[in-house]
Order: C-alpha cells, then sequence, then structure tokens
C-alpha cells in the first residue's frame, strides 16, 4: 500500500499554467530536455512530470541546499492561480505523504517577512522616486539645450564660477611647468654633483693640473650646494601651489557641482508644477498640484540653500588664494634671484624667512631630494 502511494507521489503532476488550463500555453523546448533527462513519459503541454528521485539531479547546487535545510515543504503551499486567484489550485504538500515529507506543524511566526517585506517596498520607493527625478531633469536638460525650456540663472554667481574654472586651469598650467622645472633643474644638480667628483678625482691623479681641477670642482661642489637650497624653495612652491589648485578650489568646485544640479532638478520641477497649473482643476489634478507645490518646495529650498553655500565658499576660496599666493610668488622671486646673482647668504636667508627646512643628506628619512 505504502509503496503504491509513494510511486504516485513520485510522478505527481503539477500544472504550471496560470488558471489549470494546459492547453493554452505554448509549448517549452525546456520542457522536453527536462522530460528526456527525467526519463518520465510524455504528458500535456504545459505539464512538468519529473520522478522525485531525480529531482535533485536537475536542481541547481544551492536549491539543492534548500531542499534539504531550507523551509520545510509541510509549510509551503503550490499555487497553480497566481497572485490574487482563488483558493482553487492550491494543493496543501503536507497532505501528500512518502519518504522526506512530513505532516504540517504550526506555522513560525510572519515577523521576518513582514521586515523582508517593508525593506523591500522602502528600495523600490527609493529606485522609483529615483527614476521619477532622473526622467524630469533628463527633459528639463533637453529642453535648455534645445532653446525651448527655461532656466534659472544666477548672472554674478555664475560669472564667478566661470572665472574660477578659469583661474584653475591657469593654475594647473603654472603648476605643471613648476614640476617640469623642479625636475630639469635636479637634474643639472645631479650632473653638477658628478661633474664636481669627477674634477676632484682628476684634481689628485694630475699633478700638473690639480690646481685648475680643484678650483672647478670646488665651484661645481657650491653650485650644487645653491642649487639644492634653490630646489627646496621650488618644491615647496609647488607644494603650496597643488594643494590651493587640486584640494581647496576642488573642493569648493565639487560644491558648485551641487549647486548645478540642485538648480537642474530647481528648474525641472518648477516647469512641472507650471505645466500642472495651466492644466484643469478636477480633483485628481488637484492633488497631483498639491504634491507637485510640495516637491517643488523642496528643491526651491535646497537649491537656494546650496547657492549661499557656493557664494560663501567663492568669497573664502577667493581671500585664500590671495594669501596663499603672495607668499608664494614672493618666495619663488627672492629664491630664484638670489640663486642667479650667485647670491648664497641671500638664498639660505630666504628659505629661512619662509620656515623650509632642508634634510642633511645623513638624516634618518632621506632627503627630499632622494624622494624625487
Amino acid at each position: 500500500m505504502s509503496e503504491g502511494i509513494m510511486s504516485k507521489a513520485a510522478t505527481m503532476e503539477i500544472p504550471i499554467s496560470s488558471n489549470g488550463d494546459a492547453g493554452s500555453l505554448p509549448e517549452d523546448d525546456g520542457l522536453e530536455q527536462v522530460r528526456g533527462r527525467a526519463g518520465a513519459s510524455p504528458c500535456p503541454r504545459g505539464w512538468l512530470l519529473v520522478p522525485v528521485s531525480q529531482l535533485n539531479a536537475l536542481l541547481p547546487q544551492d536549491l539543492q541546499q534548500v531542499m534539504v535545510s531550507g523551509p520545510n515543504l509541510n509549510e509551503t503551499s503550490i499555487v497553480s492561480g497566481g497572485y490574487g486567484g482563488t483558493a482553487e489550485g492550491i494543493i496543501p504538500t503536507g497532505t501528500i505523504k512518502g519518504s522526506g515529507l512530513h505532516q504540517p506543524h504550526p506555522s513560525p511566526p510572519v515577523g521576518g517577512e513582514e521586515v523582508v517585506r517593508g525593506i523591500a517596498v522602502e528600495k523600490f520607493d527609493i529606485v522609483k522616486k529615483w527614476g521619477i527625478n532622473t526622467y524630469k531633469c533628463t527633459k528639463q536638460l533637453i529642453s535648455e539645450r534645445f532653446g525651448r525650456g527655461s532656466r534659472t540663472v544666477d548672472l554674478e554667481l555664475e560669472t564667478q564660477i566661470e572665472l574660477l574654472r578659469e583661474t584653475k586651469r591657469k593654475y594647473e598650467c603654472v603648476l605643471q611647468l613648476a614640476r617640469a622645472l623642479t625636475n630639469h633643474f635636479y637634474s643639472l644638480v645631479q650632473t653638477q654633483h658628478a661633474l664636481g667628483d669627477a674634477f676632484a678625482d682628476l684634481s689628485q691623479k694630475s699633478p700638473e693640473l690639480q690646481e685648475e681641477f680643484g678650483y672647478n670642482a670646488e665651484t661645481q661642489k657650491l653650485l650644487c650646494k645653491n642649487g639644492e637650497t634653490l630646489l627646496g624653495a621650488v618644491n615647496f612652491f609647488v607644494s603650496s601651489i597643488n594643494t590651493l589648485v587640486n584640494k581647496t578650489m576642488e573642493d569648493t568646485l565639487m560644491t558648485v557641482k551641487q549647486y548645478e544640479t540642485a538648480r537642474l532638478e530647481y528648474d525641472a520641477y518648477r516647469t512641472d508644477l507650471e505645466e500642472l497649473s495651466m492644466g484643469p482643476r478636477d480633483a485628481s489634478t488637484l492633488c497631483r498640484l498639491d504634491a507637485a507645490q510640495s516637491q517643488f518646495q523642496s528643491h526651491k529650498d535646497k537649491y537656494e540653500k546650496l547657492r549661499a553655500d557656493v557664494a560663501i565658499k567663492l568669497k573664502f576660496l577667493e581671500e585664500n588664494k590671495i594669501k596663499v599666493m603672495h607668499k608664494q610668488l614672493l618666495l619663488f622671486h627672492n629664491a630664484i634671484s638670489a640663486y642667479f646673482a650667485g647670491n648664497q647668504q641671500q638664498l639660505e636667508q630666504t628659505l629661512k624667512q619662509f620656515n623650509i627646512k632642508l634634510k642633511t643628506p645623513g638624516a634618518e628619512k632621506p632627503s627630499w631630494l632622494e624622494e624625487q
């Protein structure tokens, strides 16, 4: 008796259509492949006939694990009617007896399912809002590009922003040239150092030219020392300009980008509100109009806040730029002038004036020249 029930349960046919009518569904090639693998006999269209003994061979590894240790089959139901269907077609699996299937027992609390469902709904709302916002902003941007839409313009602020971008490009050029000067001059100092060593060696090995090689060696060593001092000043100049351009200015431009995005969103929702205001005033439209008014006000507040932030940052950036560049340009001028005038004392005094300290080669850490 039990063997007969097992045989029947092992070859149960479960309809996979939405309403139990398999005849209206097209044949799926994948079903024929599954039948062939399972060794099952032909069955009506839209039905899947798989022996339980061969079911695991057809499942991915992760689903096999679920069959072993996942949700108890007795706690689930097979629904052929789809979501929102009637109670017909629901087969409690607890009524199927056989090896591996047990009688149903009380269901676990559904609190965990509610939490998961709540998270899923929240994520869906976020994606939905993002999609709507992206659509509106893209529509507004295209309208502005083709001259069909209007945009909010703060002439004074946008002039300052464009001036900042132009200043940043020019400072980047100065920074690039100053780095090139540092690299070239470093190579010159290294060559002078090697040339001085060669002169000193020849001075020892050429008695007839000892004096001539000797003072040339001393000259090259002095030039090398002054060159290292000048490189210390130029390196400090490069470091300060790099901080100003790639940190201070870039931070302000990041706020500018946020402001420009907020401006686009503000105009997009403003246009949406204006279009709704010109439409019919029925109950549905009034509801949408209230929602559009609320969204417009929210984006307007965000836009005005970022506009104020940009204005403040631009003001502080201009003050900081003048202060930094005044110091760095004075340093660069005094150091270059002293070096090419051969005034070693003035060159060293320039570094002391700007609190620039050179590390000696014998220090624990390598000198900045060795780090180039």
